[in-house]
């Protein structure tokens, strides 16, 4: 049986990755515990790289979309691998520069930024993606006060609806984020930074969603955003630098995903360019894409220790675990799907449906709906897949429960980058009355 995401079957019979057994690593670390894959990751990293390098050249940039998994550790890795860095707050903008990441390769994004935050940015020369007119008025506001000059983007909504969930659909007309092109207000936005000498206009910026399985929508972001580019240098005579079409690359969660390969997202998008852009003499921009999940997703996985198993005849078998959606709440958001192994016997028969439960208050905290696995016993471990993504990032205190630590595993070797939360941690920051 072969197992996925570099998975193994340790001497003793448990799972393992990169050569250390989980089961050992569970003694060692306790559960929950977040375990990412350092190769994994940087391999996935210049996936991108090398395919934006045969299609582009110079001329293309990667920027890990770090919302996905921001740590210090991430970012260092970033870092070390010279790519940028795409933050939409304060908190990982602050991240970013407590590893001394070059600023110049920092993008930030983020529809509703508040002054101290823009005015963060403005003054560690980070690149700034403008969301809408309230926030351009701020951000002018604050380079004049500090005397200082800004390179900014656009963000712009082309009109693309991609097939993937509601709530990860970003490119629409009605979506929060952005300007619309299609009733002038971007070009709008264009002509107002125009006529701002504190403002410099280097670059424009789409994104049309994410867990996306087709080359297509990224196609046709291409064409819109390249006409945009078309029509601001025919009728404002001002050539757009930039071309940042954002991330949105599916990753594979369960055997029914099927994404296709990044080079054929990125030869796809290509094709695009040099056509438009032969044909219209244009030339062409540099190119930045923003994958987050797509680095990080598969690299990771979160182990559980199963606790109560509770079956109702005819109707449904629950596995409760020491987790939930305080750890991974991307099925209470959007009825994510996982796949999982369990640690003891990953490759037992699979001969029992179950629904594998978190233990907080909430009838909806659940991981896995319905997923076939050997007959489980109470002490047993779980590891779920795919979990390096909008795990670890959207994990929350709910019912006061702390956060899991995050291991780092390269070469046999594990590295604790994120210390276990405690009790303490969770009222330190409470006051009496």
């Amino acid at each position: 049986m072969q197992l996925r995401y570099g998975l193994e079957i340790s001497h003793k019979g448990n799972l393992s990755w990169e050569g250390i057994d989980l089961l050992d690593l569970i003694e060692m670390y306790g559960t929950p515990l977040y375990v990412m894959n350092e190769r994994m990751i940087r391999e996935n990293i210049n996936r991108f790289k090398n395919a934006l390098e045969k299609y582009f050249g110079q001329n293309g940039l990667v920027i890990y979309a770090s919302k996905a998994f921001c740590t210090k550790a991430m970012c260092q890795i970033a870092k070390q691998e010279e790519i940028g860095l795409d933050v939409v707050s304060g908190g990982e903008l602050f991240t970013a520069l407590s590893v001394d990441f070059p600023t110049d390769k920092i993008f930030f994004h983020g529809n509703n930024k508040t002054y101290d935050e823009l005015e963060m940015a403005v003054e560690n020369g980070v690149k700034i993606v403008i969301d809408n007119f309230d926030e351009l008025e701020m951000l002018s506001v604050i380079c004049k006060t500090k005397s200082k000059k800004a390179n900014v983007l656009i963000r712009v909504k082309p009109g693309i609806e991609a097939h993937t969930h509601e709530f990860i659909r970003t490119g629409q007309i009605d979506s929060k984020f952005g300007v619309a092109l299609e009733n002038g207000e971007a070009f709008s936005m264009v002509k107002k930074i125009l006529e701002m000498d504190e403002l410099k206009l280097i670059g424009l910026h789409c994104h049309i969603g994410s867990q996306i399985f087709e080359t297509a929508p990224f196609k046709l972001a291409a064409r819109v955003m390249l006409e945009f580019i078309l029509k601001i240098k025919r009728e404002l005579n001002y050539e757009i630098d930039i071309l940042d079409l954002g991330g949105g690359f599916g990753i594979k969660y369960t055997a029914f995903d099927q994404p296709p390969q990044i080079e054929k997202f990125i030869e796809a998008i290509s094709e695009e360019i040099e056509e438009f852009c032969q044909q219209k003499e244009l030339k062409k921009p540099f190119i930045v894409l923003e994958p987050g999940r797509s680095i990080v997703g598969e690299a990771g996985i979160t182990l559980y220790t199963i606790g109560s198993i509770k079956e109702i005849p005819n109707v449904r078998n629950y596995a409760s675990v020491d987790g939930g959606m305080t750890d991974n709440p991307r099925y209470a958001l959007y009825q994510a799907k996982y796949d999982a192994y369990v640690v003891e016997n990953p490759i037992g028969e699979k001969v029992k449906v179950y629904t594998i439960a978190g233990r907080c208050c909430e009838s909806g905290d659940i991981l896995i709906k319905d997923i076939k696995l050997p007959e489980l016993k109470t002490g047993q471990h779980l590891a779920i897949l795919a979990t390096g993504a909008y795990n670890y990032s959207m994990s929350s205190n709910y019912n006061r429960f702390p956060r899991p630590a995050v291991v780092l595993l390269k070469d046999s070797q594990v590295r604790v980058i994120v210390k276990r939360e405690t009790y303490e941690d969770i009222v330190r920051n409470d006051l009496e009355i």
